[in-house]
């Protein structure tokens, strides 16, 4: 609100439920002080520099009737329809060139004046000349069936736009819900070939292990033939060699018992009582001669022992002499 609206005295201007502030020099409506004083319902703003209302002017929703003519107005508030008890309604001589949609809800307006405002075409030849009062009323009613048209066509654009962006967000979710399919088959996809994979690679395992085993059996197959041939041959070998074996130790074991027999025989020829019976006179007869033998043989021994023992002393005399 200007200084000079600031300094008004709103309830000095008011007569009944009538308040005039024409010719006040206001450049803004003081809102905040009308809607205190809600009795006043006639509310003159005529021959002021108003160029805008503000929103909070729709708040006002008390006004019958409302004076805005010969001011600088370039467009009215897109809430101006929530005014719904206005019915006298004077917008001569300013700047308007169309309407809010909403003016359409000004259902109790019955008296209208656009004269002199620079409204677009459609809109002025709806408004018409109103020169009269008969032609005010028209005004009103023209206007407000063509606002009407104007909101049945922003609704039906909107609904179609509503309609439009529903259809969007349909193929928007459609879209997403095939998105989240091919994410959810290709995550199915790829764990059938993990699965694939896994199975390939325990097949490849237990092929190896069997591979494996199989060598295992063949090598222990091939040591078990080798061992059965090394067998054999030795099985070969030995029935050549053991008979020779056998008769030798056969020999041996023939020749021990018959020195031993025959030492039994000379120990019982020589020390028992069988010496004088006639098997035992042979037997004697050669013990004898081998001991005889024997002691002429140890006398030749010690001969010669003693010749080597002389030749060797000579030796060591001649080796000191020289």
């Amino acid at each position: 609100m200007s200084k000079t609206s600031k300094a008004l005295n709103l309830k000095d201007k008011l007569s009944g439920n009538e308040m005039d502030l024409s010719l006040s020099n206001l450049s803004e409506v003081p809102v905040k002080e009308l809607a205190q004083l809600s009795k006043a319902t006639v509310v003159d703003l005529s021959c002021n520099n108003i160029i805008c209302l503000s929103p909070d002017f729709c708040t006002l929703t008390h006004l019958v009737k409302l004076d805005l003519s010969k001011n600088q107005l370039t467009c009215l508030p897109d809430d101006f329809g929530n005014l719904v008890n206005l019915q006298h309604l004077d917008l001569y001589n300013n700047k308007l060139t169309a309407l809010p949609v909403s003016f359409s809800h000004l259902r109790s307006l019955k008296w209208l004046d656009l004269k002199d405002n620079p409204l677009e075409p459609n809109l002025a030849k709806v408004a018409g000349d109103c020169l009269d009062e008969k032609q005010c009323k028209q005004c009103a009613s023209k206007v407000l069936q063509h606002m009407r048209a104007i909101q049945e066509e922003v609704d039906h654009a909107r609904e179609k736009r509503l309609l439009r962006e529903k259809e969007l967000e349909k193929k928007k979710e459609a879209k997403q819900r095939e998105r989240e399919a091919r994410e959810r088959e290709a995550r199915k996809r790829e764990k059938a070939e993990e699965k694939e994979r896994r199975r390939q690679e325990y097949q490849a395992q237990m092929a190896a292990l069997a591979a494996k085993e199989q060598q295992k059996k063949k090598n222990e197959e091939k040591k078990k033939k080798n061992g059965q041939a090394a067998a054999d041959k030795k099985a070969a070998v030995e029935p050549v060699s053991k008979p020779r074996r056998s008769l030798i130790g056969l020999m041996f074991k023939l020749l021990l018992l018959l020195m031993v027999g025959l030492a039994g025989a000379v120990a019982a020829c020589r020390l028992t009582d069988l010496q004088k019976e006639a098997a035992c006179v042979p037997i004697n007869v050669a013990v004898d001669d081998g001991l005889a033998w024997a002691k002429v043989q140890g006398g030749v021994v010690r001969q010669l022992a003693l010749n080597l023992s002389s030749a060797a002393k000579e030796l060591l005399e001649s080796a000191s002499k020289s």
